[in-house]
């Protein structure tokens, strides 16, 4: 397979619309309809459940992981993470969908495990441990985006850098509404004696 294809296929699978699918397969439900109206994780947690929403969640990092191993799976001297970047593309402008798609967080996270399972462990972590302190996944999200950035600087990879860098930038800007939100003190927060 030749990087042209690797990239085409990367991007068909980042457009895959998991919460979409789930949601209208199993509950008959549209999820772009309810909530915040996001196809993320987050959404369909909140709307389908903890069941639907750890199945999305695993899905989605499995559409950043699988293109991002691409260049290892087809022995091609490419970046990883350029190929996982065309699945995160996918994932927020879905071909499937009018190029309306979701905030790249999951996706994002699968590239940086097929790409540097360390800098993912590192950012795992971060992750959780701001989700528990700040009960937010839009401001956890970004600053583990930010984290992941910052990561990225003390390995010798400019590209991983640079990508990395871009993520970021796609992530924060996607999650607008979120920091609008955020600001004014109106941002839902995760009840985890609910959950």
């Amino acid at each position: 397979m030749n990087i042209a294809m690797m990239l085409i296929a990367a991007y068909l699978i980042g457009s895959i619309p998991t919460g979409l699918i789930i949601g209208k397969i199993f509950y008959d439900i549209d999820i772009r309809q309810h909530g915040s109206g996001n196809l993320g994780a987050t959404n369909t947690f909140r709307i389908l459940g903890k069941n639907a929403g750890i199945f999305v969640t695993i899905f989605d990092v499995l559409k950043g992981t699988i293109p991002a191993l691409f260049p290892l799976f087809f022995h091609a001297n490419v970046h990883p993470i350029l190929i996982g970047l065309a699945a995160v593309i996918g994932h927020v402008y879905p071909i499937y969908l009018k190029f309306k798609g979701g905030k790249a967080v999951a996706t994002s996270a699968g590239v940086i495990l097929g790409t540097n399972p360390i800098l993912f462990l590192i950012i795992a972590v971060i992750f959780f441990t701001l989700l528990f302190s700040t009960r937010m996944v839009s401001l956890t999200s970004m600053l583990t985006s930010i984290a992941n950035f910052i990561g990225s600087l003390f390995f010798d990879d400019t590209i991983l850098m640079g990508i990395s860098f871009l993520i970021m930038v796609v992530i924060i800007i996607r999650h607008k509404s979120n920091i609008e939100r955020i600001l004014n003190g109106t941002e839902s927060k995760i009840n985890f004696k609910k959950q």
